[in-house]
């Protein structure tokens, strides 16, 4: 979230490339694990920096970069906390359901050259959710139709997608990459 970072980044792939087609934004942080009655507000402001107004903020260098003249396509990436009650992790799902909405806000008003999409991943077996299946994998994946977590390739292979040509018509939607999740009425 750090706005002289992300004006380099650009501009140095600007540099690089001479053109930025598409983004991912990946950032994303939850520090704090309880009920959201009890959080910190300043934690809370943390959460929103790194996993909203970063988002905003490379869309909107990206957009004025390249994309508004040549267009592209971006891909948020959000979670399923985003979408449904997550006990003990709150904070990040109002968070993401923030960036599921500014996703769909982006679509509106990069329309026609962008297209705008957002991915809502379950857990994935990454350093980020480790505490979430850590010394517990072959149970927390039980619960998953699918009888796995989720691997990164999983994510990186629906962002591949919605990148692509064969989503040329493909705008403002959240992609869910659950395991079958959703299918049990709720979130992991």
């Amino acid at each position: 979230h750090d706005e002289a970072h992300q004006a380099l980044a650009v501009e140095r792939t600007m540099e690089a490339f001479g053109r930025v087609d598409y983004l991912v934004n990946n950032a994303g942080t939850n520090p704090v694990f309880g009920p959201i009655a009890d959080l910190d507000l300043n934690v809370a402001r943390k959460v929103f920096e790194t996993n909203v107004v970063s988002a905003l903020g490379f869309a909107q260098r990206t957009w004025h970069a390249w994309q508004k003249d040549n267009g592209g396509a971006i891909v948020n990436i959000a979670s399923v906390a985003g979408l449904a009650p997550s006990p003990f992790i709150g904070a990040y799902g109002v968070s993401k359901a923030a960036l599921i909405n500014l996703t769909v806000q982006l679509a509106h008003e990069f329309a026609p050259k962008v297209r705008v999409n957002a991915i809502a991943p379950a857990v994935v077996k990454t350093k980020f959710a480790q505490a979430l299946y850590e010394g517990r994998e072959e149970e927390a994946a039980a619960a998953y139709p699918l009888k796995r977590l989720g691997v990164p390739s999983d994510i990186g292979g629906a962002a591949a997608f919605l990148t692509s040509e064969q989503a040329g018509w493909v705008t403002g939607q959240t992609l869910v990459v659950d395991g079958g999740i959703f299918l049990n009425a709720g979130v992991a």
